[in-house]
């Protein structure tokens, strides 16, 4: 780092201040002490992001630290969990100072009071390569209630939250320099995590899960663990107008870009999911359904599967 600050001395002015839950000891400890509820179970989750591939290095700091908080949230809304807290590690290249870090520190506060979380302890090391971010955020559902990938059955629907392919959207204006659309480089650069539709998803989705890495690719997730084919209708993908825009006739685009964090699910009765999409104040669009057989199709509105050559962003 460029400003010589020992290791303790930067977590205690830029991350304890962070320690809000009494369980994180104000970070003066090795680990922290979460105590359990009778009748419910914790679900964790985990995701690193890297400079280059999850983000821009050039993007603000206060927006880097919300990205990498909230698609860990995303996770746990997915699962119809809600949060508690988050452990933080940061390998930090020479170029990071202090001021860097103080500004990824209050992007952090601000989305601990936006979500109710706290940060319960983590790492911090040097690095020669790029700054690598990496968090397990942890949540709690009644136990039994956490929804699988696994749980997609024949004769199930399946829908999606919000709107699909504004972040590749948004982060094609970045690279391009064009980034005039402060929308589409929001929904890139800090994604806004489904918690209350997963809640009110509970005992209603058969199987969840954030999209990541592209609609497609992700319902194949779902499509493999649960053993189902997954039809998606391209005309019925929900597509938002600043997307439509400037891409109107992407529709294979949006379904194979990664970073919406929306919450796609697949659930038996459709007036069941209208009820809790209501209730979650959060707009979910019906797509396609579970048949039996494998894998994941577009079709055209002829009912003809249209050619995708990539399902998604992969990681190797």
């Amino acid at each position: 780092m460029a400003d010589a600050l020992s290791e303790f001395g930067l977590i205690a002015k830029h991350f304890a201040p962070l320690a809000t839950h009494c369980g994180a000891l104000a970070l003066t400890d090795d680990a922290c002490v979460l105590p359990q509820e009778a009748g419910r179970e914790t679900v964790v989750t985990a995701d690193a992001l890297t400079a280059g591939v999850h983000f821009l290095a050039s993007d603000p700091p206060n927006l880097i630290a919300s990205k990498a908080l909230r698609v860990n949230l995303s996770d746990l809304a997915a699962k119809g969990a809600e949060p508690v807290g988050y452990l933080l590690a940061l390998a930090l290249p020479q170029s990071i100072d202090e001021a860097w870090l103080a500004e990824f520190a209050r992007g952090l506060g601000e989305d601990q009071q936006v979500f109710g979380v706290s940060l319960l302890g983590g790492d911090t090391t040097a690095t020669p390569g790029p700054l690598t971010i990496a968090i397990t955020a942890l949540g709690t559902v009644p136990a039994g209630a956490m929804i699988r990938r696994s749980g997609a059955c024949a004769g199930d629907h399946v829908f999606v939250s919000g709107t699909i392919g504004d972040a590749g959207a948004g982060l094609k204006l970045l690279q391009d320099g064009k980034a005039d659309d402060a929308y589409l480089v929001g929904r890139y650069q800090q994604p806004m995590p489904r918690l209350r539709l997963g809640l009110a998803l509970r005992g209603v989705a058969t199987a969840s899960l954030d999209v990541s890495d592209g609609l497609l690719a992700d319902l194949g997730h779902i499509a493999e663990v649960s053993g189902v084919r997954i039809v998606v209708a391209a005309d019925a993908v929900p597509r938002s107008a600043a997307l439509r825009r400037i891409d109107p006739d992407g529709v294979v685009r949006a379904v194979t870009a990664g970073d919406d964090y929306e919450i796609a699910f697949t659930a038996l009765s459709p007036k069941a999911v209208e009820s809790a999409a209501a209730a979650a104040q959060t707009p979910v669009t019906r797509i396609g359904r579970i048949e039996p057989g494998q894998g994941v199709a577009l079709i055209d509105g002829q009912g003809r599967e249209i050619p995708v050559t990539r399902a998604g962003f992969t990681h190797f």
